[in-house]
């Protein structure tokens, strides 16, 4: 359910908004390089070396709880794909991405909200929009719009699958499964994604953000 939310929001904004030399950060098995490498002229895939997701797409291994290994200014586009509730100092990642970014970059982002510990013991956050935006303004950086992804449906729905199903080790993946495609199915109608719509801003999934770095806006560091 998760994943198709980020998704559906990426599929949206990467069109709009990506553009020049991309960063993915914390990239995983980079899912998103189909969805973006069209729109881009080069792509730099990073992850630490610690990941769960090692693969062979990654340009770089590198600590993103540190000074990030790139020149100020250098990149149009920052992605930050469920990354940053994995960070102890999530403020600071947020400076060093303001720092890289070129001006008029973007950074689009998205974090868990309610939703289940993952890739522990490294999972130290869930943030409120609140605390995204405080992140994206002391950062430098001018939100371009921040929204919520799914409401009340999609977190039962990923709470009944992942926390009930998902212990029974043959059915249990098949049943999680069916849940999830319940959900997506019911956000499909129009009362669906109305219920989905109006829960959203109290009990979110999850967030997902565009962010800008304006020409008049130094980076943290010069």
């Amino acid at each position: 359910m998760a994943a198709d939310l980020v998704a559906e929001f990426y599929d949206r904004a990467l069109p709009q908004y990506a553009s020049g030399h991309l960063l993915d950060l914390g990239c995983g098995k980079v899912p998103l390089h189909a969805s973006y490498r069209q729109f881009v002229s080069t792509s730099t895939c990073v992850d630490w070396s610690q990941s769960l997701h090692k693969n062979e797409h990654l340009d770089l291994e590198a600590d993103l709880t540190a000074v990030l290994p790139f020149e100020s200014s250098h990149f149009d586009t920052v992605i930050l794909s469920d990354v940053l509730e994995h960070i102890p100092v999530p403020e600071a990642l947020c400076k060093e991405i303001a720092r890289v970014l070129a001006p008029d970059g973007r950074l689009l982002m998205n974090v868990p909200f309610f939703y289940w510990l993952h890739e522990e013991p490294h999972d130290y956050y869930r943030f409120t929009e609140y605390a995204l935006r405080r992140f994206m303004s002391n950062s430098g950086l001018r939100l371009v719009e921040l929204r919520p992804l799914g409401g009340v449906p999609e977190v039962l729905a990923d709470v009944i699958a992942k926390s009930f199903f998902l212990r029974f080790p043959r059915l249990g993946g098949l049943f999680a499964r069916a849940v999830q495609w319940m959900a997506h199915s019911a956000r499909r109608t129009r009362i669906g994604r109305r219920i989905s719509d109006n829960s959203a801003a109290k009990f979110p999934l999850g967030y997902a953000l565009v962010a800008e770095k304006g020409p008049g806006f130094p980076s943290p560091r010069e």
